[in-house]
């Protein structure tokens, strides 16, 4: 099956945006609760509906001013299986609420028509276990297996690609590849490093993408990318090597603290988006083939408007 990759080829000039920390913007600044750290329930609040639309648009207003192109993801993290149980959901209940995200982030992304030259709809997978832990029990097959549910109403719901979100080991990121090549959606996977500058299961980053595209084959994501580590987690793994070309962007969190840490804190970390900008400007100006970037943790519109300011 052939798949193409939905960003441009690495030799053009685009940079894509993609959304920042929407969940921790709705827990921190906007008041709602999100069980199991999910975002997809807040579509049955009205008043969550209203907050989750700011949020989304005023990331994509960013876009729009800076004349950036943008990747669109951001309720359906926990919108697989195991985590919609937990939820309560139903298989068929949890297939609805998946459709019902992309639609939500389709009807948001409707009146930036002709102000963003890309805006590319995206599912969001999020790890089977816990982001943070080290999830040693899954196999890439059990992997294939799980997450080739969300995916294949991912692909009823027509998006445009799906990434796959803080996977720390090399086993999942190989079935969810797997998977995806499969079911025919364009994926990337978004790894994420500790403070040993690591996937939390081991592997250094230069170690842990050639395995994945090794072991996937011609199932191998389009690309990859790092989410939820901040530049002094991640900076010390970009070493010299041609996997570094495989790496496409980073969505980082704000703030410096270690994530465990970080987690129980109770309120949102701005740390210091001007920063953050620069640090990314920089990261696109040592890797000219970079050109995706966003957020994680703590992140919102006013980091966006760092980092594209920085990128521009």
């Amino acid at each position: 099956m052939t798949r193409t990759n939905p960003t441009p080829a690495t030799d053009t000039d685009a940079i894509f945006l993609t959304e920042g920390g929407a969940e921790t913007e709705i827990m921190y600044r906007h008041g709602f609760e999100l069980p199991e750290f999910a975002m997809f329930p807040l579509l049955e609040n009205p008043k969550a509906v209203v907050a989750m639309r700011q949020v989304m648009s005023d990331m994509l207003d960013v876009a729009a001013e800076f004349g950036l192109s943008f990747m669109l993801t951001g309720l359906d993290y926990r919108a697989s299986p195991d985590w919609g149980a937990k939820l309560g959901y139903s298989p068929a209940g949890l297939a609805e609420a998946n459709v019902a995200s992309i639609e939500f982030l389709r009807e948001i992304a409707k009146p930036y028509a002709g102000q963003i030259p890309q805006l590319l709809i995206g599912g969001c997978i999020g790890p089977r276990g816990d982001a943070y832990g080290l999830n040693t029990e899954i196999t890439a097959e059990s992997a294939e297996d799980y997450h080739s549910v969300q995916l294949e109403t991912l692909k009823a719901a027509n998006v445009d690609f799906a990434c796959a979100a803080t996977f720390n080991n090399i086993p999942e990121a190989v079935g969810v590849s797997r998977a995806a090549a499969r079911i025919g959606v364009p994926l990337t996977v978004s790894l994420t490093l500790d403070s040993s500058h690591r996937l939390r299961s081991g592997p250094t980053l230069a170690e842990a993408i050639p395995e994945i595209d090794r072991q996937a084959g011609d199932a191998a994501p389009d690309y990859y990318l790092l989410n939820c580590s901040h530049p002094l987690e991640y900076e010390p793994a970009l070493t010299e090597g041609n996997w570094i070309n495989r790496l496409r962007g980073v969505r980082p969190n704000a703030s410096k603290m270690e994530k465990i840490a970080l987690c129980k804190l109770g309120h949102i970390e701005d740390g210091n988006p001007v920063e953050l900008g620069q640090q990314l400007g920089d990261l696109r100006a040592r890797y000219p083939h970079m050109d995706i970037f966003g957020g994680c943790c703590g992140t919102g519109h006013l980091h966006l408007r760092e980092i594209a300011s920085a990128l521009a």
